[in-house]
């Protein structure tokens, strides 16, 4: 039993989840020297749905920004989470992309990777971890935590051994959904405390109201490391609160060494910008709340606004509870799949689907047809053959990594962006989300442009011709 550490999530998962990630470097910038003298293990920065936001909503470039957080943080961990294959977007991407784009992110200031696939399936892990570990940065393996039949104790282990052996240099349990309950929690953490030795973390959203208390005893178990979220931006859909958090162990063998006085400037700083969220609309007051659908569907709250969004567009808002008995439903069919990233948008449109068309499986999405064929990985739990037949009729299924049938890209889509390249990391955002990059290279030229014709008129009314 040692000192618990921190990794703080305001710069990226708190905001994701309650703001729609839509946080801004302006609006980071002026706190992070003052976070980075707290003593966090580590700030969580990147990755996840930041880039995506930061080119779609924000005219930013995704990689300024983690340059700015290195330039002003420069005693404490940054960290990012990656998709594994996915890296940050929804579909599989060639080795050659996945391993420039981890160098590239390491080269920029990223000092912990955090990787996961949405399956569980360890081949989808292995060149981000590995390109990760030679790059010198640290590999942290994330397991998506989820219930199912087969989603055991002993399934979890066997797969943190898996990622160790793969060379994961610690472990986390990622429990997006708010899924973990306290005893589970504490049986969990000792099984895998027993049988790897590389640190354990534990990352976990508020929306069942159970994480505060899952974390207590995920301490008591042994954890080393805890996400938590500055309190203006926790609970809800988000992490636990810091201070609490750090209050609670306060004077025990778990005691964090964070002083609260030192947190305060950060609760400061961020409770007006939690104000203009909620007055703006920016922040809904319902992802605040606790969601006890969460634990009956199994639903992330992510994904509940998601399937209402859906129902409104088809004007079938009045079926939403049909929709979320259909989910789990489809789950199952799909081999019990954790509902993350990409997985949960997908069996969410399928359930909206199959009740809407008032027929299973009569419309199918492409990407739950590439996921029968296998293109996503392999499901903990065989598809059943008449399904396949009915989704994908007899195309085959593929057993390989889905990664070894792509192609290296990077050249190819280099030579489509030739006008627009300012910096290598350009060519990687354009891989990742082509039209959204594109549009924000458009806006960038034209900022450019701009200034540089205001610095010739400014010229020119200083020293006319």
């Amino acid at each position: 039993m040692s000192t618990i550490k921190i990794t703080e999530t305001i710069l990226r998962d708190a905001h994701q989840s309650l703001i729609a990630t839509r946080m801004t470097t302006k609006q980071m910038q002026p706190i992070l020297e003052t976070m980075d003298s707290v003593g966090y293990h580590a700030l969580e920065c990147w990755g996840g749905a930041t880039f995506d936001s930061s080119l779609r909503y924000l005219s930013e470039n995704p990689w300024e920004r983690l340059r700015i957080i290195r330039k002003h943080v420069k005693n404490t961990k940054l960290q990012m989470l990656l998709r594994g294959q996915n890296l940050l977007g929804y579909k599989h991407y060639p080795d050659d992309v996945v391993e420039e784009f981890v160098k590239r992110a390491i080269a920029n200031g990223i000092d912990i990777v955090r990787i996961f696939d949405a399956l569980n399936d360890i081949r989808n892990i292995e060149t981000a971890l590995l390109t990760t570990k030679k790059e010198g940065a640290h590999a942290q393996a994330a397991i998506s935590y989820t219930i199912s039949p087969v989603h055991t104790i002993e399934k979890y282990v066997d797969l943190a051994k898996d990622m160790v052996s793969l060379g994961a240099d610690s472990i986390c349990i990622k429990d997006m959904s708010g899924l973990l309950t306290p005893y589970e929690t504490e049986k969990l953490v000792k099984a895998l405390k027993s049988n790897v030795s590389v640190p354990l973390e534990i990352h976990s959203h508020y929306t069942s109201g159970l994480a505060s208390m899952s974390y207590l005893k995920a301490i008591e178990a042994g954890i080393d490391i805890i996400d938590t979220a500055i309190s203006p931006f926790a609970l809800g859909t988000s992490q636990p609160a810091t201070e609490p958090m750090v209050a609670a162990l306060k004077g025990t063998i778990y005691d964090t060494g964070l002083s609260l006085e030192s947190l305060d400037k950060i609760t400061e700083y961020f409770t007006p910008l939690r104000q203009s969220a909620l007055d703006s609309g920016l922040m809904d007051p319902k992802v605040l709340g606790v969601d006890i659908n969460t634990l009956v569907y199994q639903v992330p709250g992510g994904m509940l606004s998601n399937l209402v969004s859906q129902l409104k567009a088809q004007n079938a808002l009045e079926k939403y509870e049909e929709v979320l008995k259909e989910v789990p439903r489809v789950r199952e069919d799909l081999g019990f799949p954790p509902l993350v990233t990409p997985t949960s948008q997908m069996v969410g449109t399928q359930a909206v689907l199959n009740v809407v068309m008032g027929e299973r499986y009569k419309m199918v999405p492409k990407e739950i047809k590439e996921y029968v064929r296998g293109m996503y990985g392999r499901p903990a739990v065989p598809i059943k053959q008449e399904l396949i037949e009915k989704i994908i009729g007899n195309q085959e299924v593929i057993t390989c990594r889905p990664a070894d049938l792509l192609q290296p890209i990077i050249a190819i889509e280099r030579a489509k962006i030739k006008e627009y390249i300012e910096e290598e990391e350009d060519v990687l955002s354009y891989i990742l989300f082509p039209n959204v990059a594109e549009d924000y290279f458009k806006f960038r030229q034209a900022e450019k442009y701009k200034i540089d014709s205001d610095l010739v008129n400014k010229e020119e009314k200083t020293h006319p011709v």
